[in-house]
């Protein structure tokens, strides 16, 4: 089964054309280097609306299948950052130990990544994270994160991913 993913970049400026968006497609380069199983993306570039963001990750959810939809964006305190609440809208269960770990590997870099509210959640079949929306960012969080996710989309019964081993190793419990 070919596994989708949605990528969905949050950002004023690029779904207006004033900068390019490179956090998405900093995204579709680092899975082109992680996954090795066949996939497929569904690709969104919309403003910080929260309301735009919950039709867009729904529909990429519910319709689209995606099993792992990956945010950039939005994720900071300034009034325009909605991110996690559409994501903690429309998610079952949130799973804030994704958070945890992206703030954790930033904060080796900058000491403004308290700031950040990253986070990630379940939507029925669909495990969604917020990233930022640095492209730096972006790969630093996703080499922390990335090793769970395989397994987590195993345990909420998506696709099976397979990882390049030699570029990153995804983790998952060996069968008793």
């Amino acid at each position: 089964m070919k596994a989708k993913i949605g990528i969905i970049n949050v950002s004023d400026r690029a779904s207006q054309g004033i900068y390019e968006d490179l956090p998405g497609k900093a995204v579709v380069a680092t899975l082109k280097e992680y996954l090795i199983s066949e996939w497929d993306f569904e690709y969104a570039v919309i403003p910080d609306e929260q309301h735009l963001l919950e039709k867009k990750m729904t529909e990429m959810a519910d319709e689209k299948n995606c099993c792992l939809i990956i945010t950039t964006g939005g994720t900071g305190p300034a009034k325009r950052d909605v991110t996690p609440e559409a994501t903690e809208a429309i998610c079952q269960k949130m799973m804030p130990g994704f958070g945890e770990r992206m703030r954790m590997e930033s904060l080796k870099y900058v000491p403004t990544a308290i700031l950040s509210r990253q986070t990630a959640g379940i939507r029925n079949q669909t495990l969604i994270i917020n990233l930022p929306g640095k492209p730096k960012a972006i790969r630093e969080c996703l080499d922390a994160v990335f090793p769970a996710v395989p397994y987590c989309i195993d345990l909420i019964e998506g696709p099976y991913l397979k990882t390049d081993e030699n570029v990153i190793r995804a983790f998952r419990p060996k069968a008793k």
